[in-house]
């Protein structure tokens, strides 16, 4: 049986910033990786520059194994995860082989979603998570007239536009009322429906697929209010969810995903959660949310390892702000923060409709940010997610705030860093 220090599940950017982490405090620890993809580690968020060309497989790795070499870190691809034994200290792979660790912490991130609707199993269809998944999208792309995308989140909306841009007339179905639905507001979602239709694509919102048969090319897909559209390819992007099977008899504590405190402890000792896997305190609630998003899960997995390794300078988790930016056709959105208006604060909004500039600031009732929303609106994303979580007052620079929030967002934090 091999025997490890620190045993990671999973090889994105939580895993990744959990061994920086415990590096920084334990310089001679066993690290050993553990990861079901076959590759060098990579970030899901390049996937769709995989599919559009503008990117390669080869280019997307985050590290190299060289950075393996240094760390002193077993890495090992293509070993899934099948179980854990946390009385025992023990996590058993899918190959049957079983690994003893004095701290494990569970990076295994999140899978595609695919709806139970009837006849999706008598169909092809692809998804959007793996590299894999985006050298195959991108091979059937070439030969694509008619395309479908079932879901109008970011990657189904990165992934339509691709297909728009290689020639190909696509169709756009999402149950929701709107595009992009809980990542940008009504009005710059319905400047991103407006792009996309400018440029050929077709748009079924508030519209559920309730059937799918095979065709001679493809699927033929039935809308709830009977209409029949034909696909020679379809993309499900419906959203993610962790797969959380091999924790079933642990004792580790789960509910949309794996429960952690703010350090990222799960319910059991010597075993943490991060990433997308995890279910963590959200800032403005309080409560535990799923906040899949890049930088929580760097955050999250500087914390685990600082944790794991009992590095004295570990700061408790702030709580998962939401963060989204996006860039389509020319045009880019940013999302950050709360789209709602505390009680007692006020959203102040922009709207040039020539130009195709918006931007929504949220305030609370003692001037600090909670909420910012932009479409062609140049601000620093992470800068302003700082500002939220440091519940920055802006009130004497509240309107030079908001007209020019590049530059006053970087004054702001510049003090404040100091």
């Amino acid at each position: 049986m091999h025997t490890t220090d620190y045993l990671i599940a999973g090889s994105s950017h939580a895993a990744l910033e959990a061994i920086n982490a415990i590096r920084m405090h334990d310089g001679e620890g066993a690290i050993t990786v553990v990861t079901r993809d076959p590759h060098r580690p990579y970030s899901p968020t390049v996937l769709p520059y995989v599919v559009s060309g503008r990117s390669t497989p080869e280019r997307v790795y985050l590290r190299d194994d060289d950075f393996f070499a240094h760390n002193k870190v077993d890495y090992r691809s293509g070993c899934a995860l099948a179980g854990i034994d946390p009385a025992a200290h023990q996590a058993r792979l899918a190959d049957g082989s079983t690994i003893a660790y004095r701290k494990l912490l569970l990076a295994t991130g999140a899978s595609p979603v695919v709806p139970p609707i009837p006849g999706i199993d008598r169909v092809d269809y692809h998804v959007l998570r793996t590299l894999d998944d985006a050298t195959r999208l991108r091979a059937a792309m070439a030969g694509s007239k008619n395309a479908v995308v079932l879901g109008a989140g970011l990657v189904g909306m990165h992934a339509a536009e691709n297909l728009v841009k290689a020639g190909a007339s696509v169709t756009i179905v999402e149950m929701s009322k709107q595009l992009t639905s809980g990542y940008f507001d009504e009005v710059a979602a319905g400047m991103i429906e407006q792009a996309f239709l400018g440029n050929g694509a077709k748009i079924r919102t508030g519209h559920r697929v309730v059937g799918l048969e095979p065709g001679p090319k493809g699927a033929t897909l039935q809308l709830d209010n009977g209409d029949t559209i034909p696909a020679d390819l379809l993309l499900v992007a419906v959203g993610v969810r962790p797969e959380l099977g091999y924790l079933d008899g642990s004792g580790i504590a789960t509910e949309r995903g794996i429960l952690v405190d703010d350090s990222m402890r799960t319910s059991v000792d010597d075993v943490w959660a991060a990433g997308d896997c995890a279910q963590a305190r959200g800032f403005f609630t309080g409560t535990p949310v799923m906040n899949a998003i890049l930088p929580d899960a760097t955050v999250q997995g500087r914390i685990a390892g600082m944790a794991m390794a009992g590095d004295p300078g570990l700061k408790p988790y702030p709580g998962g702000v939401p963060l989204n930016t996006y860039h389509f056709f020319g045009r880019h959105a940013i999302s950050v923060g709360s789209a709602a208006v505390p009680e007692g604060g006020r959203a102040q909004v922009r709207f040039d409709a020539a130009s195709g500039r918006y931007l929504r600031a949220v305030f609370d009732r003692d001037e600090r940010l909670t909420g910012i929303f932009g479409v062609n609106e140049f601000f620093d994303a992470g800068v302003m997610a700082q500002l939220i979580v440091r519940r920055t007052d802006l009130g004497p620079l509240r309107e030079r705030f908001f007209a020019q929030p590049l530059a006053t967002g970087r004054e702001l934090m510049s003090q404040l860093w100091r």
